[in-house]
């Protein structure tokens, strides 16, 4: 009778176990169902301030709208100006032809050509201003012209400018100068720039 009454007992904790299986299993279904709901609307709920993702083109490079004058003894003699991306890079020649009378006779001389090459590129570009890497390159004539010893006229004489600047910042709505020659004559890039909106 023992016999019997242990297998009854065996037997019938095998039953609940096996009823315990089948009910977790029968509550498994709806939790699974429920999770995958809450993890649909987590999805579809908007993101904290602050934590939406990067809009596509945000990390696009703003174009830079700049202006640089010439000035020569205070005096402005050429201008250049574009639209440039920053990391790029704008690059243009102007070319002023000159022809000077010399000798007792005033007599015309060969010509010159006094050329400018500015390369300009904007490095960075924020709401305090735009940074400027500026390239010079030109051919410019001295302010006073020598003569011989009778007085009589020659050329002024030529030299070159070849200068760099790795950074020059000009802040929104204003200006910044860079003097190149500081005497006879004085030479001096004045730049404007801004940011172009997208």
């Amino acid at each position: 009778m023992r016999g019997v009454t242990r297998f009854a007992a065996a037997f019938g904790g095998a039953i609940l176990s096996v009823t315990g299986v089948l009910a977790l299993l029968a509550l498994a279904g709806p939790l699974a169902a429920g999770n995958a709901a809450a993890a649909s609307n987590a999805a579809a709920s908007p993101a904290p301030p602050g934590m939406a993702d990067t809009v596509p083109g945000d990390d696009t490079p703003p174009e830079v709208k700049w202006q640089l004058d010439v000035l020569r003894d205070g005096q402005t003699i050429d201008t250049f100006e574009s639209t440039t991306t920053v990391g790029q890079a704008f690059s243009a020649t102007h070319h002023h032809p000159v022809t000077h009378r010399v000798g007792c006779k005033e007599n015309p001389a060969g010509g010159i050509d006094l050329a400018r090459t500015v390369t300009i590129s904007p490095v960075a570009a924020d709401v305090s201003g735009v940074t400027l890497a500026i390239e010079a390159d030109e051919t410019i004539e001295d302010s006073t012209a020598p003569t011989t010893p009778e007085g009589c006229k020659l050329p002024p004489q030529p030299r070159r400018v070849n200068a760099s600047h790795p950074g020059l910042t000009v802040p929104i709505g204003g200006s910044a100068d860079w003097t190149l020659i500081d005497k006879n004559p004085t030479l001096v890039y004045r730049v404007h720039a801004s940011v172009m909106s997208h």
